[in-house]
C-alpha cells in the first residue's frame, strides 16, 4: 500500500513538472526560434526551427533601430528599477515594522488602505492631472514615485509578515542599551529582513522591469522609453517585423530571467517565512 502511495506521488509530481516544463519552456522556445528567423519566415508565425538561423544579425538590429533606442531604454529601465525597489525596501519595511510593533485605533484603517491598494486598480486621468500639477508628468522620478506607490501595498504586506515573527526582546535589550528609533530600526531589525528583501528586490524588480502599462500612460515620449516600449520599434499601421520583434522580447527577458533563476530559493523562503509565527 505504502509503496502504492508512493508510486503515485512520483508519477503526480512527474506529471506536475512536465506541465510546468512546457508551459514556461515552450513560450520562450517559440520566442527564440521565432527570434533566429529571417523576415519571412517569422512572418508566417510558425512554430518550427528557422531554415537560416540568425539570431545575432537580429538582435544587432534590434540594438541599432531607431538611433540605438534600446540602449537608452536599457539605461532609463535600470535607473527605474534601482530607485523604486531601492524606496520600497527603505520605506516598506520601515512602515511595516510600525504598524507591526505600535498598536493604535488606527490600525484597521491603515490596513484597509495597504489592502485597497492591492484592489482598486489604479486611476489613470486622475493621477496624470495630479503629476501635471506638480510638474513631475513625463519625468522620470515622477514614474519612480508611481512604481513605489503601486507596489507599497504588497511590499508592507510581505515584510509585516516576517517582522511578526521577530522577537520583541530584541527591540526591549536595544532600547535598554540607549538606542533611539531609527538606530533601533536600521542596525537591529533592517539586517534581520534579509531573506524577505531579497524576494522583495527580485519580485518587485522583474515587475518593474518588464512594466508596459505605466511607462506608457505616465512616461511618453522617445527620449524616456524603457525596454517594454522598445517593442513599438517593429511594429507599423501595414507591416510588423515579426523576426526584430521577438529578438527584441529575447533580450529585454533574458536579464530578468536570470536574474529569478539565481535567486528563486530566496523567493521562495522569503515568501514562507512569515507564514508561521514562531
Amino acid at each position: 500500500m505504502n509503496a502504492m502511495r508512493k508510486s503515485t506521488r512520483w508519477l503526480v509530481g512527474l506529471i506536475g513538472i512536465a506541465v510546468t516544463a512546457a508551459v514556461f519552456l515552450l513560450p520562450f522556445a517559440f520566442i527564440f526560434t521565432m527570434a533566429a528567423k529571417d523576415q519571412k519566415s517569422a512572418a508566417l508565425l510558425e512554430f518550427s526551427w528557422p531554415q537560416h538561423f540568425q539570431l545575432w544579425e537580429n538582435i544587432v538590429q534590434v540594438f541599432q533601430a531607431r538611433d540605438y533606442m534600446l540602449i537608452i531604454a536599457f539605461i532609463n529601465s535600470t535607473i527605474l528599477t534601482v530607485a523604486s525597489v531601492t524606496l520600497l525596501v527603505v520605506f516598506g519595511s520601515m512602515i511595516a515594522y510600525v504598524l507591526d510593533r505600535r498598536k493604535s485605533k488606527l490600525n484597521p484603517l491603515i490596513n484597509t488602505f495597504v489592502l485597497a491598494g492591492l484592489i482598486i486598480p489604479p486611476a489613470v486621468v486622475p493621477t496624470i492631472w495630479v503629476m501635471q500639477s506638480l510638474g513631475i508628468f513625463k519625468t522620470l522620478p515622477g514614474l519612480i514615485m508611481i512604481e513605489v506607490a503601486f507596489g507599497l501595498s504588497f511590499t508592507v504586506l510581505t515584510m509585516r509578515a516576517f517582522i511578526a515573527t521577530v522577537p520583541r526582546e530584541l527591540d526591549e535589550a536595544a532600547i535598554v542599551d540607549g538606542a533611539g528609533p531609527f538606530r533601533l530600526f536600521f542596525q537591529v531589525i533592517f539586517p534581520l529582513l534579509k531573506s524577505v528583501i531579497v524576494t522583495i528586490v527580485v519580485v518587485q524588480s522583474i515587475f518593474i522591469f518588464n512594466d508596459f502599462q505605466n511607462p506608457l500612460y505616465f512616461l511618453p515620449g522617445n527620449a524616456n522609453a524603457t525596454v517594454q516600449l522598445t517593442l513599438f520599434n517593429f511594429q507599423s499601421q501595414y507591416q510588423t517585423s515579426y523576426h526584430l520583434l521577438f529578438a527584441n522580447i529575447l533580450v529585454i527577458t533574458i536579464p530578468m530571467l536570470v536574474m529569478y533563476v539565481f535567486f528563486q530559493r530566496q523567493i521562495v523562503a522569503g515568501m514562507t517565512s512569515g507564514a508561521v509565527k514562531g
